[in-house]
């Protein structure tokens, strides 16, 4: 069994030198720009690309609508609570009007018995 054998300074430039030309070669076999092949990846990349931009406008019009749904809910409920509260104020006002009309009536009543 040999030893390992410490490559040279030729050795290391040789190996150097054939790895340049095998990445020279890898590009260079690669297709150019005017391929077929490259034009429909490109072709298809571009439509993936915008039917992931129309799905994203649909989205966001989607959340659009439901943001303003929720607005006109929260408006409505806002309405009708301000409804509600005034319904009691003018509730509460009339029983108060009541109240004292009965109130006014059995004074009169004691007057009226006095005289």
């Amino acid at each position: 069994m040999s030893g390992f054998r410490e490559p040279g300074f030729s050795d290391r430039q040789k190996a150097a030198q054939e790895a340049r030309k095998n990445l020279l070669n890898k590009f260079k076999s690669q297709p150019g720009h005017d391929d077929p092949a490259v034009a429909a990846r490109r072709a298809e990349r571009e439509a993936l690309a915008a039917k992931r931009a129309e799905t994203k406008a649909a989205r966001e019009a989607e959340k659009a609508e439901q943001k303003r749904i929720a607005e006109e809910a929260a408006a409505a409920e806002a309405a009708r609570i301000a409804r509600e509260a005034e319904e009691a104020v003018a509730k509460q006002a009339e029983v108060e009007a009541e109240q004292k009309a009965k109130r006014d009536a059995r004074y009169a009543a004691r007057k009226a018995k006095r005289k």
